[in-house]
């Protein structure tokens, strides 16, 4: 039995990308939840660059930052549940849009940790995002007829921007900024929902109200800090 052990934080969207990774491969493996308030050494010790979560641990070694993980999961479990299509067109597409993800979605998540004048310039950058993927690659889910990036299944680029749809709701809830608007970008709130409801996906995310909870307080205390 290989050694397995991921840490994470029970709020992080970037902690369930791997959770999703690691359920649908059928990977057995220890999750060691983390207080970003305290690090703990063994978090220090195995990502001593970015002291960030999350972070696997396999057989003693240590790898970070989720998509990078993800990839490493798919390489290493190749036989388990593929997340990148085989065919190398297809693939090379994926590979643009886990990339388009890792660059783009920040935006979203800035509109959470700003106000005034930084949220409204994130809130802009957020929604040409969506309109992008809503013309692009959701547009193409359509054109294709499927209901994921993996056709009938859920792949990587779908766990890629699986943060969107949950989180985004969270940060919906506490800044009153509404982005997944499904009048504007039904095709993208349609994946949300269906990726939400994958059983894999579904069975496998924090309580909606702690989260929201969650949220909001740290939504309070940025707002207190920045105000003060």
């Amino acid at each position: 039995m290989e050694d397995v052990k991921l840490l994470g934080t029970w709020a992080s969207p970037f902690s369930y990308r791997v959770i999703w990774a690691l359920k649908l491969k059928g990977i057995d493996y220890e999750y060691i939840e983390q207080d970003l308030s305290n690090k703990s050494p063994l978090l220090l010790q195995s990502n001593p660059v970015h002291k960030k979560i999350p972070v696997l641990i396999h057989s003693g070694k240590p790898i970070s930052e989720s998509m990078i993980i993800l990839r490493y999961l798919d390489e290493s479990w190749p036989e388990n549940y593929p997340l990148l299509p085989a065919d190398p067109y297809e693939r090379a597409v994926a590979r643009f849009w886990i990339k388009f993800a890792e660059e783009k979605l920040t935006s979203a998540f800035a509109i959470f940790r700003t106000s005034g004048e930084e949220q409204e310039k994130a809130v802009k950058e957020s929604l040409e995002v969506m309109k992008t993927l809503e013309e692009h690659a959701f547009g193409l889910l359509l054109l294709q007829e499927k209901a994921f990036f993996g056709g009938d299944k859920v792949n990587m680029v779908d766990l890629a921007y699986g943060v969107m749809g949950y989180w985004l709701d969270a940060v919906e809830d506490c800044t009153g900024v509404k982005l997944m608007d499904p009048l504007k970008f039904p095709l993208f709130h349609g994946w949300v929902n269906r990726f939400n409801e994958a059983p894999v996906i579904k069975d496998n995310l924090p309580d909606r109200e702690e989260l929201f909870a969650y949220f909001k307080r740290r939504r309070e205390m940025i707002v207190s800090a920045t105000s003060s």
